[in-house]
């Protein structure tokens, strides 16, 4: 009987076993690009070797170290603030009482995920008036405090923190569904005890809801550093485009390698350059979660 389960199971698990080895493994076979002279002519395998000249000659551009600093500190500036944004706006969200007002207010704060990168740039440009630099919302908002206007799409030192305030705007509402879902699981006697023993709403939030939250950070955390290597290429390009002012802040490893293949064909090293990517985030992931079982085994998610 277990044995017949175990068939049904498989049948089951099949299409999405097929489905995994024809779109993410056969394809790994052209990361053999990496390390050879690619040829259009001779194709993938016909091309000749190079070794790893491709990963030299990478890390020896001048551009290395600064794109691959700009990768880590967006995507760490990102990963903590949409982290702790989704775990305040859970907490705002389960303190509301009303049911229609709470539901509603959800909805509002999720819908931003959904919007396009593209949407998003042309309401970053209204706000910042664009490469024509005065005007805009923003700087009429400084003019009315007397500050003076800024040329936004002209200054690289700002965009860190806008593009942090447009992925908190983007995946805080989302990320705090999920915290919600964990707040939602936690049993309602943890609350009666605070009650009984004259804890304030505030309180509970602070030393119950928040500990309780822990677990489902960790496993976020996890998966957000297995991912630190990526710049949400969409929402970073579909922003800053070709920009080159504002490269010094904003260009990342994957904004970097399409520029590359797009200007300069160079299938090779941006072939090279993704798979130093996705091996370095195995790596941290690898050690993401071995840290984790070190000092929260019981949130481990192995």
């Amino acid at each position: 009987m277990a044995a017949r389960k175990g068939w049904v199971v498989g049948l089951l698990a099949l299409p999405a076993v097929v489905f995994f080895l024809v779109f993410n493994y056969l394809p790994m076979a052209g990361l053999v690009v990496a390390f050879k002279e690619f040829d259009v002519n001779l194709g993938i395998f016909d091309s000749p070797w190079n070794g790893l000249e491709n990963f030299t000659y990478f890390l020896e551009s001048g551009d290395a170290a600064r794109i691959l600093f700009n990768t880590l500190f967006l995507n760490v500036l990102f990963l903590g603030a949409t982290l702790a944004a989704g775990i305040i706006l859970a907490i705002m969200l389960n303190e509301i009482r009303s049911t229609f007002f709470k539901r509603a207010s959800q909805s509002v704060v999720f819908f931003p995920y959904f919007v396009s990168p593209v949407v998003i740039s042309i309401i970053l440009q209204v706000l910042l008036a664009g490469a024509s630099g005065g005007g805009g919302a923003v700087n009429d908002a400084l003019s009315g405090f007397g500050f003076p206007a800024v040329d936004w799409y002209t200054e690289p030192g700002p965009w860190p923190w806008i593009l942090t305030v447009v992925k908190i705007w983007q995946l805080g509402g989302y990320l705090s569904v999920i915290f919600l879902a964990a707040i939602t699981g936690i049993p309602e006697e943890v609350y009666e005890a605070g009650m009984i023993d004259g804890a304030s709403r505030a309180q509970m939030a602070w030393r119950i809801t928040l500990p309780l939250l822990k677990p489902t950070a960790a496993v976020l955390l996890v998966l957000g550093v297995g991912r630190i290597f990526y710049g949400d290429f969409g929402t970073i390009y579909a922003i800053i485009g070709d920009n080159g002012t504002l490269f010094d802040n904003t260009d990342v490893i994957d904004t970097y390698v399409f520029r590359a293949l797009r200007q300069l064909g160079d299938f090779g090293t941006t072939a090279a350059i993704g798979l130093f990517q996705s091996v370095v985030g195995f790596i941290l992931v690898v050690i993401a979660v071995l840290i984790q079982r070190k000092y929260s085994k019981e949130t481990s998610i192995l």
